[in-house]
């Protein structure tokens, strides 16, 4: 219908680039998608004309297929021009995997948050053979199926520097509140929590961009999840703090560019979205612990759904993120099962 208003929500994008191929979100701006090995089976990098040379945002895993498509990439959508700053926008290795290679092999500058980089520094270096004992009881105190838990310990364990390429000393630190000059456009730097620690989001001054990493995702919502590095850590309380933040910068006319899944516009509806989703699972949670559970226990009233196969993992240290909070704002109780688990009780 003529003068109709488009959608609050939308992708203006419907279709993925393909591979070996970008998109142009906007001037000096490209979409690119690199594939993973896993269910979530892309991540998105953009390039950023800086004129003499290209801004990267986030790599991919290190592998040399994913370092094939990225010397494509640069030979084709990036016409040759060096790449000569690597921006990453959290620790995790589908986005840090390739900064190294970057750095060693093209001389790129690295740029990111400082616990970003200590973080994927600290844990390409820390090689384990076997598993260690603070995993296995972690595992076993989220109460994991015993089967599970026997089928990993009879595996090697996964290593950061599997998909990571070593990383050399040396970086260029971001921080909440500066400023990053990338493609002609002035970009605020704000930091998100909770699905990685100091993770960058970047908003542009001059037009309607933002680049938003995983904080902000279309149509799922970021992995929330604790670690033997940090049994206790509450990353659900951290990431409501940071959408809450973030929420207040969002605009209907943005045009957000995820770490995964479709750039969108619809920003504030997103961001309502994001938020009430995870006070409706916390919601859920208490209201099911009237008897003792453990974060085993709690999948189908956390996700809706049963888990399987290889989401199993990223689910139980969810469920442990949720039981974490609760427990933290002194709605539950716990205390230890016979098996070792830590069970939580609603309280009264």
């Amino acid at each position: 219908m003529d003068g109709a208003r488009p959608p609050a929500f939308r992708h203006p994008w419907p279709e993925p680039p393909a591979p070996g191929q970008a998109t142009e979100i906007a001037e000096g701006v490209l979409w690119m998608r690199l594939p993973l090995p896993m269910a979530l089976d892309h991540v998105n990098v953009y390039a950023l004309d800086d004129g003499d040379g290209w801004t990267v945002i986030d790599t991919g895993i290190s592998s040399k297929k994913t370092r094939g498509l990225w010397s494509d990439l640069m030979a084709g959508p990036l016409a040759g021009k060096p790449v000569a700053r690597v921006v990453v926008t959290h620790h995790h290795p589908d986005h840090v995997g390739n900064a190294g290679w970057f750095q060693s092999e093209h001389g790129a500058d690295l740029v990111s948050s400082r616990t970003a980089w200590l973080f994927a520094r600290m844990l390409t270096l820390d090689v384990q053979e076997n598993w260690p004992e603070e995993t296995l009881e972690f595992y076993r105190s989220a109460g994991m199926a015993p089967e599970i838990l026997a089928r990993r310990m009879s595996e090697r364990p996964f290593n950061f520097a599997d998909t990571v390429y070593p990383m050399p000393l040396g970086f260029v630190r971001i921080k909440q509140g500066d400023v990053i000059r990338m493609a002609g456009r002035d970009w605020d730097v704000h930091m998100g929590n909770g699905h990685a620690p100091e993770h960058a989001t970047f908003w542009s001054r001059d037009d309607n961009l933002v680049i938003s990493g995983d904080q902000i995702l279309s149509s799922i919502s970021p992995n929330l999840g604790v670690y033997a590095t940090e049994p206790m850590a509450d990353p659900v309380s951290d990431w409501l703090e940071a959408c809450e933040r973030l929420q207040r910068l969002a605009r209907p006319d943005q045009v957000v560019l995820p770490g995964h899944k479709l750039p969108f516009v619809g920003l504030p509806i997103r961001m309502k979205q994001l938020i009430e989703n995870h006070h409706g699972a916390l919601a859920r949670l208490l209201d099911d612990l009237d008897a003792p559970k453990a974060a085993s226990d709690c999948f189908v009233t956390l996700f809706k759904r049963p888990i399987r196969g290889g989401e199993y993992g990223l689910a139980l240290v969810e469920a442990v993120a949720h039981l974490n909070h609760l427990y933290h704002t002194g709605a539950v109780t716990r205390a230890r099962r016979e098996d070792g688990a830590w069970v939580y009780q609603r309280k009264g």
